[in-house]
């Protein structure tokens, strides 16, 4: 008879309720960190280089790129379906395993949804400032104007993608504050200045820990867990169609929205990857970030990345089968024309690489998991910038071929946004509870309740002498 085996502990150390919320609360309650002013610093530089490359943007005009008649999206879009794309994991994390009563998600959906919230703010600044007229970026709602009757384009993919990215910030911003809320009352209650305690007694919104609270708590995270679901699916799949809509050589596929969905989820847990490997170790959380948690994220990029590369392989295959010339050479021109070295890059990074994870040894070692995951950003990004250029650099006048090359305003952009991301990223480390408290505490081995019991029971004793 088969008997499954016992599930490893999710949190290790036989800890207390109340060393939990010290351990998660430590951070914020202490002074930063020689290691915290060095990140947050690096972070600053390149957030101001973003202010600047993006000055001269507006100032200079959209010819400080590296765009030109032929390849008219580039650098820009390929950066922003990145950030779209890096956005994906924390939904995924906290809303559908929410609703899958996965227990693993519990110490690691809190970073996640911090990192969609700030991983969407980098992608909208690239659409944005293509425009060219970032100032007139209101046109792109459909609202009434004094202007005549000027109204947008509701056949356009690219409107849809101010509707699903809009809504998927605007609900992601809800579903991460609603997760935080009792996290930053328990920060209330430890204050030990007026001030801190003003501070967090404010955003708590009131929160008395009662049962009717709780209740309603929960309801409601279930409730914005069931919208986010389909938000998962339907943003990546809009972004897709930008492409998919057209008739370039190269997009015009229907096999673009599940590829790009994959695709995301791939890249945005590779990403939640590279900061709680980091964060698990500087921030001494390996009791609650565990090997178990990792081995968990190791599966799901090595099944994300494994459909992504037959979906490489099945755009070949489409391209062969559909006797079209034109799609044919697009593919072609991919593997062996002037960017092969980048499609190369995708496919080693994006299908190869992640194999390695089908040995356990490997997805429980945080060294070779922190590498791979840095592997997995790089091929996702070179992914979407084969995906562009490659299918424009070449059209079907050989008169009008050409060779993209990015400027450095466009380099020093996309370092900038990576310099958004991690300044956000450092400030709510310091600011906000990184672990969900209340959700770890719930996910307390049984056989540890006994010990965390006696642990309270000391500590009050200790406080009443």
């Amino acid at each position: 008879m088969y008997e499954s085996p016992i599930r490893e502990r999710l949190i290790t150390g036989d800890k207390s309720y109340g060393q939990i919320s010290a351990d998660i609360c430590r951070p914020i309650e202490n002074p930063p960190t020689k290691a915290w002013w060095a990140g947050f610093s690096v972070s600053f530089i390149f957030l101001c280089l973003l202010v600047l490359s993006l000055t001269i943007t507006v100032m200079e005009g959209i010819g400080t790129w590296g765009v030109n008649k032929t390849v008219g999206w580039a650098w820009d879009i390929t950066n922003f379906v990145f950030w779209v794309g890096i956005g994906h994991a924390g939904t995924l994390i906290s809303a559908i395993l929410l609703l899958f009563r996965q227990k693993w998600r519990m110490s690691i959906n809190r970073s996640a949804e911090a990192m969609t919230i700030f991983a969407v703010m980098c992608a909208a600044i690239f659409p944005l400032f293509h425009m060219g007229r970032i100032w007139n970026g209101f046109w792109n709602l459909p609202l009434p104007n004094a202007l005549g009757s000027i109204w947008v384009n509701f056949n356009s993919p690219l409107l849809w993608d101010v509707f699903a990215i809009s809504t998927y910030f605007t609900v992601s911003l809800f579903f991460w504050y609603m997760g935080l809320i009792p996290d930053i009352a328990t920060v209330r209650d430890r204050a030990k200045t007026k001030t801190t305690k003003w501070f967090y007694n404010l955003l708590s919104m009131g929160w008395n820990g009662s049962i009717r609270t709780w209740t309603r708590y929960e309801v409601v995270c279930l409730i914005l867990a069931g919208i986010s679901t389909p938000l998962v699916l339907s943003v990546h799949t809009i972004v897709s169609m930008d492409f998919a809509t057209s008739i370039v050589p190269g997009w015009h596929t229907t096999i673009f929205p599940p590829y790009f969905v994959a695709g995301a989820i791939f890249s945005g847990f590779g990403m939640v990857l590279t900061l709680l490997v980091i964060a698990r170790k500087v921030m001494n959380y390996e009791d609650y970030i565990t090997i178990h948690h990792l081995d968990a994220m190791c599966k799901v990029v090595m099944l994300t990345g494994t459909i992504v590369g037959t979906a490489y392989i099945t755009e070949f295959f489409i391209a062969w089968y559909s006797g079209v010339e034109y799609e044919q050479y697009a593919f072609i021109n991919r593997a062996t024309g002037p960017y092969w070295w980048a499609y190369w890059t995708m496919m080693s990074c994006n299908l190869l690489a992640p194999q390695i994870f089908w040995f356990k040894k490997i997805r429980q070692n945080p060294t070779i998991i922190f590498i791979m995951s840095i592997i997995v950003n790089i091929g996702m990004w070179f992914e979407r910038f084969v995906i562009i250029v490659t299918s424009l650099h070449r059209d079907y006048l050989p008169s009008s071929w050409i060779y993209y090359r990015p400027t450095w305003v466009e380099v020093a952009i996309f370092l900038g946004t990576m310099g958004l991301f991690f300044t956000c990223y450092f400030v709510f480390c310091k600011l906000m509870p990184s672990i969900s408290i209340a959700e770890t505490k719930a996910i307390m081995p049984y056989d540890q309740l006994p010990i965390a019991k006696a642990r309270m029971e000391q500590e009050k004793l200790a406080h009443s002498h």
